[in-house]
């Protein structure tokens, strides 16, 4: 039904800057009707919300360990979602999930479509 395709992922230095982008794609899948997450998983450590965005783009939200750092934004007519992160720092670290849900917003522990991940790098 939806199909959800990471990029964007590399290596960087600490306070590097990247720009993960989420194409979505899929029969049903219309943009202005899908809320839009990233998730994050590093080594030994439980998936953790990063940013999420209404399906409108209105609202936006993040955890405190990104906030003033990242921002989501999202294309409809391109069907495409962004993570800009800047002021990278080595515990940034992790496979950056790309998420959506059917609604106006994404529920806390995700919506059920999910990108297959890509990894971020941060080095020390």
């Amino acid at each position: 039904q939806v199909q959800l395709v990471e990029s964007g992922g590399g290596l960087v230095q600490t306070g590097g800057s990247l720009r993960l982008s989420c194409a979505a794609s899929g029969r049903t899948f219309s943009s202005s009707r899908y809320a839009m997450a990233w998730f994050r998983q590093a080594p030994g450590k439980e998936r953790e919300f990063v940013a999420a965005i209404t399906r409108s783009g209105g609202s936006k939200d993040y955890s405190d360990s990104v906030k003033g750092r990242f921002t989501i934004s999202r294309d409809n007519a391109e069907n495409t979602v962004y993570l800009q992160m800047n002021s990278l720092k080595p515990e940034d670290t992790a496979v950056y999930y790309c998420n959506a849900a059917y609604g106006v917003a994404v529920p806390t522990k995700g919506g059920p479509y999910w990108g297959q991940g890509t990894q971020v790098t941060v080095s020390s």
